[in-house]
């Protein structure tokens, strides 16, 4: 199936900096699909009706959206999937049967959220993103943990990079999950954060003391 389009990182041609509807909406699904709220506020209209209540708008209004992005992009992509089916006591028979679906992230799902829901609740995405990682992803683990502890938001923009180079079409996968992939990407921030680095390694430790206090006074 040809790959949909995720569009979290969209935003209006005139203002670079806010997400249009689209992207403020498949952030809220993958949001509210990722936390441990109840099967009933992950079926299409829990969902619709989760991010109504936030906006202060009628649910109604925004199920075909939802719809859309559920059953068009989220899981066709992968990114999300069916967990179950809750029973209907009212309404068509053969409704009440098969039931209600709701839905939950995947692995590549978890690996998108870690590049929208900012660094209150990285730890645990990133526990559950590698609770089912393969041997290669595994090899990331340890130093984005650290790196975790010590430099959040750092973490948090390899995160937003990698998965915003997919969704510009410059990462072909998500998955296998593979950081070496943006050595093919030019990235100025990456290359200003890896030359102070490196640099900051060939310092001596009177040097180093130096320019901590130096990035301290400017930033």
């Amino acid at each position: 199936m040809k790959k949909g389009k995720l569009a979290i990182f969209d935003t209006f041609k005139t203002k670079d900096n806010d997400l249009t509807g689209e992207a403020k909406r498949q952030r809220s699904i993958i949001t509210i699909l990722g936390s441990n709220v109840n099967p009933a506020e992950r079926t299409r209209t829990g969902i619709s009706q989760k991010i109504a209540k936030k906006q202060e708008i009628t649910w109604k209004n925004i199920y075909s959206g939802i719809f859309r992005d559920l059953d068009e992009i989220l899981l066709p992509m992968g990114i999300a999937e069916e967990n179950g089916r809750l029973p209907l006591k009212r309404g068509p028979k053969a409704l009440q049967e098969k039931g209600i679906p709701y839905y939950h992230l995947t692995k590549k799902g978890i690996l998108v959220g870690l590049a929208i829901n900012g660094i209150d609740n990285m730890s645990s995405q990133l526990k559950e993103f590698f609770s089912e990682a393969d041997p290669k992803e595994k090899e990331f683990e340890k130093i984005l943990t650290k790196f975790m502890t010590n430099s959040p938001n750092f973490t948090y923009s390899i995160f937003q990079k990698y998965v915003k180079a997919f969704c510009e079409d410059k990462i072909k996968e998500l998955l296998p999950f593979d950081l070496s992939k943006l050595n093919e990407i030019s990235d100025e921030n990456l290359i200003i954060q890896k030359e102070i680095l490196m640099g900051f390694l060939k310092f001596t430790n009177q040097e180093k003391k130096e320019a901590t206090a130096f990035i301290e006074k400017i930033a």
